[in-house]
């Protein structure tokens, strides 16, 4: 039967061919759930014999429950990409004994693991992989995207345009030059987005907890660096400790006529202080870009819906063909190595 891995969500359009080969070069006997993959009647024409088929709603917990039990079999590891929940209740259901195959990989195709319940996957012998840094450039571009797209106020001037009305600036725009860029978080993206924002000539600093050897001048703080920055792009993993991080107090501190980018995570940024702030014409915050949020996918809500000043996109910073080659192709060797026994140098995540 093979050590079988259950592909939640497969990479897109020809990416889909490539992770599939690459899992059946390690030996492994694939699932793919057909749910999320846009031409479905080629796949199953292009895969028939080589893999087998399921159809499921993967953010339906029940569903993907019944689905790793089904008939007993169970599955040694599960991929993701678009960070699927997956909480105590259904790793206690994939690594019961009953099955004939108990979980034993989680694979991420993508840096965040905050969709996994690290500690119960910890109780249950599952180790959860990553693949850090695959999508660095991708996502620093895209900052960059917000960053130019608010500061030259291209949305604004797109919808009048596309109504037929001719509107020039009220006051000029500042050039990169003008600004001050303000990173919070300086791991991989963070220093990605900081050597684009220096090479266009703009002055930036950095806040981290963790001590870093990075060449980005950094404040004591983070009500210092918000403070002293035009622009803000925030970079960090969803923790405990970053929840909630940016909220009402910390949107105060920022400079008038400020702007801020969030694609790390939703959670880290109250998505309701902000808005109440986007709405306030007194506060010192004018705009802010967000391509990540607390409600994604199916159950996609904010309250920044409807907001001229906020422009939304839907977790789609680091989608790219380069890193999301990068990502499938690295996860898929990722569980493979450790299925078979070789760890080292497989990027791990505990709680």
């Amino acid at each position: 039967m093979g050590t079988r891995v259950l592909l939640l969500d497969a990479a897109p359009g020809r990416l889909l061919d490539r992770e599939l080969e690459r899992l059946l070069g390690h030996g492994l006997a694939v699932t793919l759930n057909l749910r999320r993959v846009a031409d479905r009647v080629s796949a199953r024409v292009a895969w028939t014999g080589r893999v087998d088929f399921t159809d499921l709603d993967v953010f339906d917990e029940p569903a993907l429950i019944a689905e790793i039990v089904r008939d007993g079999r169970g599955y040694h590891a599960v991929k993701s990409r678009a960070g699927v929940p997956l909480r105590a209740g259904l790793l206690a259901a994939a690594t019961d004994p009953a099955l004939s195959n108990r979980l034993r990989v989680i694979g991420r195709a993508g840096a965040g693991t905050d969709h996994v319940d690290l500690a119960a996957a910890a109780r249950h012998g599952v180790t959860v992989t990553h693949t850090p840094g695959s999508n660095a450039n991708a996502v620093a571009e895209f900052a960059l995207a917000q960053l130019l797209a608010l500061t030259r106020n291209l949305p604004a001037h797109n919808e009048a345009a596309h109504q037929g009305r001719w509107s020039t600036p009220a006051t000029p725009a500042v050039e990169l030059s003008e600004l001050t860029l303000g990173i919070v978080g300086l791991g991989r993206i963070g220093l990605a987005l900081a050597g684009r924002a220096t090479g266009l000539g703009m002055a930036v600093q950095g806040f981290s907890r963790h001590p870093s050897g990075a060449p980005v001048r950094r404040t004591e703080s983070l009500g210092a660096l918000l403070a002293a920055s035009d622009v803000v792009s925030v970079h960090l993993p969803l923790t405990p400790q970053t929840r909630g991080l940016i909220g009402r107090k910390e949107l105060a501190l920022m400079k008038p006529g400020s702007v801020l980018l969030n694609t790390s995570r939703g959670g880290i940024v109250d998505e309701q202080a902000l808005a109440d702030a986007l709405r306030a014409p007194a506060h010192p915050l004018a705009a802010a870009a967000v391509d990540t949020f607390v409600h994604e996918h199916a159950a996609f809500a904010s309250p920044l819906f409807g907001l001229p000043n906020a422009l939304l996109t839907p977790h789609i910073a680091g989608m790219t063909r380069s890193a999301m080659a990068e990502a499938a192709l690295g996860c898929a060797d990722h569980l493979a190595a450790l299925l078979a026994g070789r760890p080292d140098g497989i990027p791990v995540v505990t709680p």
